[in-house]
């Protein structure tokens, strides 16, 4: 039984993972994919970068709507169908494996083709709903990030690596910590490339206005 389940919110997760806000935006008002543009990548910031903000806006709510309705729906069958631990410990760990597959189909998404995004958006939706703590401490390193250096992958690779570590040091169940620490290494491995353009200093920082190029987070 809590093998099925757990096959059912994963893959449910998944596939509303690969709804992917960018590309449905890019298609539906400019006609075009994303994805042909700048990095090439069905990212917040390659969108920025490509048609500027005016309806970045659309591509937020859709993102984070089919992260939130996955990880909300996960924590409550796990509330429900799991016998383990306090009812807090199952509703977390329903709500982080629901999240890891949202950001795995946000990332690899069948209905695009196995390309999409980099799932920083998506991850920062579960810290939201999973523990408000843990979300302060993320989106916290994010801002800062990105602020002290106008970087967006730097701030994205501080907030995936605070992920785990924000979880482990508030004492949370440790099979969500785990689940956790998979979610922030697999988004550091989607920014692997920025990883060594950071360290090449060839990554280019953020800036706003309509511009076709660019890396982005």
């Amino acid at each position: 039984m809590v093998i099925l389940l757990a096959i059912a919110i994963a893959a449910g997760a998944y596939f509303l993972g690969g709804l992917n806000g960018a590309i449905i935006t890019s298609r539906l008002v400019y006609r075009e994919d994303i994805r042909k543009h700048g990095s090439g990548n069905a990212g917040l910031t390659n969108f920025l970068r490509t048609y500027g903000g005016k309806t970045v806006v659309l591509v937020i709510l859709i993102d984070v709507l089919k992260a939130a309705g996955p990880v909300i729906a996960g924590g409550l069958l796990a509330n429900h169908f799991l016998t383990y631990g306090e009812a807090a410990d199952r509703v977390i760990i329903g709500q982080m494996w629901a999240g890891l597959f949202t950001v795995f189909g946000h990332s690899y998404p069948c209905l695009y083709g196995f390309k999409g995004g980099k799932g920083i958006l998506s991850a920062g939706t579960i810290a939201i709903i999973a523990d408000w703590r843990v979300a302060l401490i993320v989106w916290g390193l994010f801002f800062l990030g990105v602020f002290l250096t106008r970087y967006v992958s730097l701030g994205s690779i501080m907030a995936a690596t605070a992920f785990p570590a924000a979880f482990w040091v508030l004492g949370l169940d440790l099979w969500a910590t785990l689940i956790a620490l998979v979610c922030g290494a697999f988004i550091d491995y989607r920014h692997g490339g920025n990883i060594v353009r950071l360290i090449k200093g060839e990554e280019r920082k953020l800036s706003f206005g309509k511009k076709r190029g660019g890396d982005d987070a």
